[in-house]
């Protein structure tokens, strides 16, 4: 594998304990429609989180979620609503959707993880 994807499924690891050392179910990890994939899919309260996690080794060109590009929010938005119909869940007025990011950085052998909420809308 190449390094670059096994920094990748790192990160998507370190984010999913993440997320559950902060209250998160994890319900689905990797979960793909068509040309999408959801990292992470986990719900905390009345959210049900959509995660994208992008993880870098250097800060050299931007941000990890700078890397998050309009086309990849289309596949997201599109992915999610195919979960959901797959799932059959029924949303009401408490339960809402969120698309978050979790911005990994590898420091040295350390790691900065930033969880960015509502990072971008679906419409």
């Amino acid at each position: 594998m190449a390094e670059h994807n096994e920094l990748g499924k790192e990160g998507e690891k370190l984010a999913a304990k993440y997320l559950q050392e902060n209250g998160y179910e994890i319900l689905d990890q990797n979960w793909t429609f068509q040309k999408a994939e959801i990292d992470i899919i986990a719900q905390k309260d009345n959210y049900l989180a959509i995660v994208e996690v992008k993880t870098r080794s250097s800060l050299d060109f931007g941000d990890p979620q700078d890397f998050v590009k309009p086309k990849k929010i289309q596949l997201l938005i599109k992915a999610v609503n195919a979960y959901i119909n797959d799932r059959e869940m029924d949303f009401d007025d408490a339960m809402q959707v969120r698309f978050d990011i979790i911005a990994i950085h590898k420091d040295g052998e350390t790691f900065a993880i930033e969880h960015l909420t509502d990072a971008f809308y679906h419409f």
